[in-house]
């Protein structure tokens, strides 16, 4: 998972203006790197141009998935990220960076900045930041941790399994289960592989 590419840009009556972006492009050769940040620039502002305001859209261009928000005062953000990289973790780093930016780059100078006169340094911070998205966003760090219990627990009952003691024998010769209890186990167990046949 990775990001490569993190723009704002002002949504014009015809065009898009780049106003500030950050690159990582470490994992391109340095004869190309020129190259590929020439054409992730185009394709932002390509992008933002055939938005309209007030959508979010994700764009597929090769291995590539291009995220664009574009806010209904005509301030927009491009992600480029690889096809693994959460959408959601994206359109939320959009969200933040759209909103910091227009708190601290007064508007008059959206529609006629550039990236040397736009003073905004946080891109760089936030795309290194979220390179790994399961440590910049909370909802993916918890996911990933259910994702591990849920392993755990899959590998505790084959690890019982593997043993060769089947559930069926344990429920028979427990002393603490009462009849009614091993009945209902038994009906219970009927009915649930008759729906995995299926």
């Amino acid at each position: 998972m990775k990001l490569y590419s993190l723009s704002v840009l002002h949504k014009g009556a015809s065009k898009a203006n780049l106003l500030k972006a950050a690159y990582d492009l470490s994992s391109f050769s340095f004869f190309q790197r020129s190259s590929v940040q020439e054409f992730m620039t185009f394709t932002s502002s390509l992008i933002v141009e055939r938005s309209s305001h007030g959508s979010r859209a994700s764009v597929k261009e090769q291995e590539y998935l291009c995220h664009v928000y574009v806010r209904n005062d005509s301030l927009s953000a491009v992600v480029i990220a690889d096809n693994e990289y959460p959408s959601r973790v994206c359109f939320t780093l959009l969200d933040k960076v759209l909103d910091e930016f227009s708190k601290q780059v007064d508007r008059i100078d959206w529609p006629s900045g550039s990236p040397t006169t736009i003073n905004y340094t946080a891109l760089d911070g936030y795309l290194a930041k979220y390179q790994n998205p399961r440590e910049a966003d909370a909802m993916s760090k918890v996911q990933a941790e259910l994702d591990e219990t849920k392993i755990i627990l899959h590998n505790t009952m084959e690890s019982l399994l593997e043993r060769g003691e089947k559930l069926d024998d344990l429920v028979q010769k427990s002393e603490h289960l009462g009849n009614q209890s091993k009945a209902f186990y038994k009906t219970a167990r009927k009915q649930n592989s008759c729906c995995e046949i299926m």
